[in-house]
């Protein structure tokens, strides 16, 4: 029986329980690893991803298909995370207990040149939780617009397309956000990339930001 997304939603909407189930099951880490990397807060993640996908069921109908699933879930749970962020009203840079699994995943991510640079370390493999730390710590430091783009294009691997039919914006926008975004990241991990052996020394990024 296929299973691609876009007969799994047909399915549910004709009220397959078990068809909007798999989708579920297909997105739910990957949608609890953006909001965590969004709202930095495991509990508060979880209720974002619950949140999400209850919107997802409820809207469904209006899912359109001109876009992938996969474009419009992570839309509807960046939204939410935005949402989230803005009644708490205040930065998230307080002190949380991330998850081992997305530290390793953002440790894994290429974020522009501090990938290449670690990818050349021969200590690249001890330093895999500490740099995953560290991205979080940079991450928390990011206005909402950057730190989603890098999330969802970093951690999820979304194309350019993909990004600006999320976030509803030109793909021009995608890709002047994405390196503010990125230069941004390395000027906040310059003073600890200059102390990890085997890296270029300190990263320069562009100034301004879109």
């Amino acid at each position: 029986m296929p299973t691609d997304d876009l007969t799994l939603v047909r399915r549910a909407r004709s009220g397959d329980q078990r068809a909007f189930g798999l989708l579920v099951e297909r997105y739910q880490k990957k949608v609890y690893a953006v909001a965590l990397g969004m709202v930095k807060d495991a509990e508060e993640a979880r209720d974002v991803a619950q949140e999400a996908f209850v919107k997802v069921h409820r809207y469904l109908d209006h899912f359109k298909g001109d876009s992938s699933f996969y474009t419009w879930l992570y839309r509807i749970t960046t939204n939410t995370c935005i949402d989230v962020l803005r009644r708490r009203g205040s930065s998230s840079a307080e002190s949380v207990e991330y998850d081992d699994s997305v530290q390793m995943d953002l440790a894994e991510a290429n974020l522009g040149a501090l990938g290449s640079q670690l990818e050349t370390s021969p200590a690249r493999s001890a330093l895999r939780r500490e740099l995953g730390e560290k991205l979080q710590e940079a991450l928390a430091q990011l206005p909402e617009k950057h730190r989603a783009i890098l999330l969802l294009r970093e951690l999820e691997g979304m194309s350019y397309e993909d990004l600006a039919q999320t976030l509803d914006i030109p793909k021009g926008t995608v890709m002047s956000r994405l390196f503010h975004a990125r230069a941004k990241v390395q000027r906040l991990m310059a003073d600890y990339l200059a102390d990890v052996p085997g890296t270029k020394g300190k990263g320069k990024g562009g100034q301004g930001s879109e």
